[in-house]
């Protein structure tokens, strides 16, 4: 069996939790300012702070943007639902706006028809690691005194040219990026999350907010000589990272450059052996960004159906996925409130019609090649009606 994902961990990843098991202090500490230090540094920001995941990390990233309830965030149904549901979590209504069809972002040019007086912030999503237009959506937030959070939980790696310069996202070009460490992602953690940001006060709230709202953080408390009360003055939550978890991240930082230059030649390569397959489309890359190729997702022509090509994959012996969801048409957005920016129309299709391929750092050429010709012959055969189920109709 072929994957679709395989996290790159080995023996320094297992050595690095051990050392922290052996130190006897496994939460929140100083593996986790160290991996917090790194992750800006790499990125390119003035604050990270680590949080439980990514999910956690927009939360608190709405709620330092104001966002609360009876607020509106312009962003996009069609990424994973934790986007849409981190707006319900601050009580606002989360405003959904169609997507770039060549590259499964958010459409900026939709994006000013849908602020109304009620509008907080943009939520944007650097879907499977391919950046969104972010200079053009920094001048919309900018233009009506909106904070533009980015939603860059698969993009760790992943570059923006801005004003002629190569710059990693998370620098941030918004206000807060968002990150995660789950391991479908490029980078893992086993689960946890990063918020970037160049304001000091943002990552203040974070640090106050991801730990109970606690005035004397635990690591000044255990390491003071005198005795400390603390105290709770605001809401907060338990939305740690454990010391375990980021010394093993500290470890997959030193892998980074070397994943993302082996995920870029798997995606050439892809993009070469796929251009002779009549309709399967490969994804876009625009001349100003560079992906990390988080995921590879190819588009079906109409002739062909997804679930059948997907199941005949499955059949031998290879893991696919289906395009990126749409929270709209999830039973819960039946039930929670949600309004419509734009018509959704490319984001529906691009659920119904894409599928995500295997690619991992570990991928051998002969296993992509055997993902590439599985795929042209499934294709094949529905063309010529050998291949029933993959075919539309």
């Amino acid at each position: 069996m072929i994957p679709i994902a395989r996290p790159l961990v080995g023996d320094a990843e297992a050595e690095a939790a051990a050392r922290v098991v052996r130190s006897g202090w496994l939460t929140q500490g100083p593996e986790v300012a160290a991996f917090e230090a790194e992750f800006a540094a790499l990125v390119g920001a003035a604050h990270a702070c680590a949080v439980s995941s990514c999910t956690t990390a927009l939360h608190l990233a709405l709620r330092a943007a104001g966002v609360g309830p009876g607020d509106e965030v312009v962003t996009v149904s069609h990424s994973f639902i934790a986007t849409a549901s981190s707006v319900r979590y601050c009580g606002a209504v989360p405003v959904f706006v169609d997507i770039d069809p060549a590259t499964y972002n958010i459409d900026p040019a939709l994006v000013e028809a849908a602020i109304t007086p009620k509008t907080k912030a943009i939520l944007c999503v650097h879907q499977i690691g391919m950046p969104c237009d972010l200079p053009a959506l920094v001048a919309v937030a900018r233009k009506h005194g909106l904070r533009l959070v980015e939603d860059a939980a698969c993009a760790i790696g992943s570059e923006i040219r801005i004003d002629g310069r190569w710059e990693p996202i998370g620098r941030p070009h918004g206000d807060i990026a968002c990150f995660s460490f789950h391991p479908r992602k490029v980078i893992t953690t086993g689960d946890g999350g990063m918020l970037t940001t160049n304001d000091a006060e943002y990552d203040r709230l974070f640090r106050l907010w991801r730990q109970h709202g606690m005035s004397v953080p635990d690591t000044v408390r255990h390491g003071s000589r005198s005795v400390i009360f603390e105290s709770y003055p605001v809401l907060g939550y338990n939305y740690r990272m454990t010391d375990v978890q980021a010394a093993v991240g500290r470890e997959q930082l030193k892998r980074l450059p070397d994943i993302i230059a082996r995920r870029r030649a798997l995606a050439h390569h892809y993009r070469e052996r796929l251009a002779g397959i009549p309709g399967v489309s490969p994804p876009v890359e625009p001349e100003w960004a560079r992906s990390n190729w988080q995921s590879y997702a190819v588009r079906l022509d109409d002739g062909l159906e997804q679930r059948g090509v997907m199941q005949a994959l499955l059949d031998r012996d290879i893991a696919t996925r289906r395009g990126i969801m749409c929270a709209h048409l999830e039973p819960a957005y039946g039930q929670e409130p949600w309004r419509a920016g734009s018509s959704l129309a490319e984001s529906e299709r691009a659920q119904g019609t894409v599928v995500l391929l295997p690619l991992y750092a570990q991928m051998s050429e002969e296993e992509q090649d055997q993902v590439i010709d599985a795929l042209a012959a499934v294709v094949a055969d529905a063309r010529t009606g050998g291949g029933a189920g993959a075919r539309k109709g």
